[in-house]
């Protein structure tokens, strides 16, 4: 029996860019809600590193922009040119 490993809609076996995007999202905001960790009684609670999930934003974000593919690589660069320089 072959099975397939594409569970979507918050099942996160192989989730899209945009599925792990608003994940993270919910994960960021928990955070910025709810704080970092918390202890009910003998429990303790600590959510994902916040400097992660925003570096994980990050590259989802830059992963989606380069899937478009209507980008080139130098699309953020810029050139400065001083007139005095000949």
């Amino acid at each position: 029996m072959a099975t397939s490993e594409t569970v979507s809609s918050s099942g996160l076996v192989n989730p899209t860019n945009a599925e792990m995007l608003v994940q993270i999202n919910n994960a960021i905001s928990a955070i910025l809600l709810g704080g970092q960790s918390y202890t009910i009684g003998s429990r303790k609670l600590t959510r994902a590193d916040l400097s992660q999930l925003y570096k994980m934003r990050q590259d989802l974000e830059a992963q989606a922009i380069a899937d478009e593919g209507n980008n080139s690589f130098f699309d953020d660069c810029y050139v400065a040119v001083w007139p005095w320089e000949r």
